[in-house]
């Protein structure tokens, strides 16, 4: 073969084996460009075929759930649901009461109202899941027995209208101990709103007042849920109790013990100025603010009941008129005829505030309980606590809520 023959064979064969590579090349870049692969029988539309999930079954939960082992009282009650939506929860004690509940925001359902000790519970909870499907769940419990039920008290009593002064008063028939759980179970609602607070005068005996004196007018709702409050080791609140009350007229009375003078204001005006006497040197009526607790169109009164033996010349066992309490020690106002002479002039009591008969009956039906009286003048202190004295005291002295 001559040497232009083998040069001529040699771009032959080279030429070929580029057509090949660019043949190779471009099978690949096709493959890259998203084609559908040969040789792959696909569905009609020319898609890979997609299968239809299975619906999933919903899930029920409740707690606590059935069981003969008595439960908490303040253990919550709560029903989730998985996969479906919740359709409705109803918890009920064993006579059928029904106990309050709703939706949170993470779509579990949970009791609002308290349970108590001792009772029956049964929770019944029914969903549709997403396959349309309807499921209901049970459960059955009970709550453990208190070895002692609570009772609790308010003051001002349904539909009473109080003055501007009058705290809310919560009295327990036991000592409390667990304070802070049972200042979670009472709740004080106002139209319109007040800022307030808590303050314990005993264990048995807890005030709510607001801020400042209540605004006339104002309506009141206090409840206090403690059937559900383990108040005190294995003695829980019997029941939930509450009460409605409006704030009267702003009346308040201003005695000066040293000008022997009361002055009595209406919503800011003076409509009446009165003559009094007050206690004597030994029988000091007690300066500071307080609140009328009670009026009585007639009270006997019995100095033995302050410490004052039958053969003391200062003894004293009588009946009086119109009088209106103060303290818990003893202090009114009320009519004092035998001092008239008195009134106005000198300090002759034994530490009541002693007016005339008219004077006494014109204060006793225009007073009303939770007026505020302000003494000065004298030379003795009232003690916390002896009455409601909820105002000598700062507000930061109480929990704000």
């Amino acid at each position: 073969m001559s040497e232009l023959s083998k040069v001529r064979g040699s771009r032959v064969r080279n030429r070929l084996r580029y057509i090949g590579l660019v043949a190779a090349v471009g099978l690949l870049v096709a493959g890259c460009q998203g084609g559908e692969p040969q040789g792959i029988v696909s569905g009609a539309s020319g898609t890979l075929p997609s299968a239809s999930p299975t619906p999933v079954k919903p899930t029920l939960s409740i707690s606590p759930a059935s069981s003969t082992t008595p439960v908490r009282a303040d253990r919550p009650v709560s029903v989730s649901l998985v996969n479906g939506k919740l359709n409705s929860v109803r918890l009920t004690d064993k006579a059928g009461k029904q106990v309050g509940g709703s939706v949170d925001a993470t779509g579990t359902w949970r009791n609002t109202q308290p349970l108590s000790a001792g009772t029956s519970y049964t929770v019944t909870a029914s969903a549709i899941g997403e396959d349309g499907e309807a499921v209901q769940q049970t459960s059955t419990f009970t709550t453990v027995k208190a070895t002692r039920l609570v009772n609790t008290t308010l003051i001002p009593g349904d539909d009473w209208k109080v003055g501007v002064g009058m705290p809310v008063i919560v009295v327990f028939s036991q000592p409390v101990k667990n304070k802070d759980a049972a200042l979670a179970a009472l709740k004080v609602q106002s139209t319109p709103s007040v800022t307030g607070g808590w303050r314990w005068f005993s264990d048995t005996e807890a005030h709510y007042r607001p801020k400042d004196y209540w605004a006339p007018g104002t309506k009141v709702q206090v409840t206090a849920s403690t059937s559900g409050t383990e108040l005190a080791k294995g003695q829980w609140g019997k029941r939930t109790v509450t009460t409605k009350f409006e704030i009267g007229s702003d009346q308040r009375m201003t005695v000066n013990m040293a000008k022997h003078t009361m002055t009595f204001t209406r919503d800011g005006k003076t409509v009446r100025t009165m003559p009094v006497t007050t206690g004597k040197p030994g029988f000091s009526t007690r300066n500071g603010i307080k609140v009328v607790m009670d009026r009585e169109s007639q009270v006997t009164m019995d100095a033995a009941t302050t410490g004052i033996d039958s053969t003391d010349p200062d003894y004293y066992n009588l009946k009086v008129n119109w009088a209106m309490r103060l303290t818990w020690s003893g202090e009114y106002f009320h009519a004092a005829p035998w001092s008239v002479g008195s009134q106005g002039r000198a300090n002759v009591s034994h530490g009541c505030t002693g007016l005339s008969t008219a004077n006494a009956k014109w204060l006793y039906d225009n007073v009303q309980i939770g007026d505020v009286a302000v003494f000065s003048g004298g030379s003795r202190s009232l003690e916390q606590g002896n009455g409601y004295t909820d105002w000598n005291l700062p507000f930061s002295a109480y929990t704000a809520t």
